[in-house]
């Protein structure tokens, strides 16, 4: 039996995320059939993308490094290294990055989420522009088009 897919590190797209952290995108829609995507985060302390909620996806968050403040509704609570948190589709949710550094898994399904970074993020591969930041309009923009709803500002 042979694998459907296979992508080493260095076939595996990069993209410029929130505060300067790095999305590798692991497996997206056209690698898993529109099943899921994988994304690996390497971001710093005081990374934390807006209270938002996914319309069409659910979401797993595994911490292999760091810790982090994950809010699911109101809740909070503490991530630590190791831990893992499941966000269904429609629930309100956020996270800040604790640690001075942070690995942090995702895990979405199905697939379709990645659009998102791409549309808003920078591939590595391509020049950086001068100046080059997520701006808030452009990350509610590609929110708006792959499904996400901004519910409010970073926690």
């Amino acid at each position: 039996m042979s694998m459907a897919y296979l992508a080493q590190p260095d076939q595996q797209q990069k993209l410029e995320w929130l505060d300067g952290g790095v999305l590798g995108m692991l497996l997206d829609g056209a690698a898993t059939d529109g099943q899921l995507t994988v994304g690996r985060f390497d971001v710093s302390e005081g990374e934390a993308p807006p209270f938002h909620l996914h319309t069409r996806e659910d979401e797993v968050f595994l911490l292999l490094k760091g810790s982090a403040l994950v809010w699911s509704g109101e809740e909070e609570h503490e991530l630590k290294e190791g831990g893992i948190v499941y966000l269904p589709r429609n629930v309100p949710h956020a996270y800040r990055i604790t640690s001075k550094k942070a690995d942090l898994l995702m895990i979405c399904t199905p697939a379709g989420i990645e659009g998102m970074f791409r549309y808003a993020g920078r591939d590595l591969a391509t020049p950086r522009p001068d100046g080059f930041e997520i701006l808030p309009e452009r990350l509610a923009e590609a929110s708006d088009k792959f499904g996400q709803v901004i519910m409010g500002p970073p926690r």
